[in-house]
């Protein structure tokens, strides 16, 4: 079987774009979905929303807003390009905090035949979720 081939660089000097970077260490399944999710504002480096050409430095920290789930990142190296799982996980450290327990509660189902819900109801359903109804 093949050695991998992939080495992280460990460069304090160096730098990498943000959205290369991100799909290197496996956080996105394609460079163009991190980019767009940068574009979006949902990333932000240090508390400053940054655009997808920013380089990143080994000591940044990266907040990522994705379905709901707040991921905090710090960048210890940098990826030529996209590898195996192993190797992409020692270039960040992990600070997320952890999930709400209500994002792991079941789905609350309507009974059949009920119809939509009403204002009320989704109301209801807001608050139950942590939501603000608008």
């Amino acid at each position: 079987m093949l050695e991998c081939m992939i080495e992280p660089t460990f460069d304090s000097h160096g730098s990498q774009r943000i959205d290369s970077w991100l799909w290197a260490v496996r956080i996105f399944k394609t460079r163009t979905l991190s980019a767009s999710v940068i574009k979006g504002g949902h990333v932000r480096v240090d508390g400053e929303k940054v655009k997808a050409s920013y380089k990143v430095k080994i000591g940044d920290e990266v907040h990522i807003r994705r379905h709901g789930i707040d991921r905090i990142l710090v960048v210890q190296g940098f990826l030529a390009t996209r590898g195996p799982a192993s190797v992409a996980r020692v270039c960040y450290v992990d600070n997320s905090p952890e999930p709400s327990p209500l994002l792991r509660a079941p789905v609350p189902r309507r009974d059949k035949g009920t119809g939509r819900p009403t204002k009320k109801d989704r109301r209801a359903l807001d608050k139950l979720r942590g939501r603000s109804s608008f």
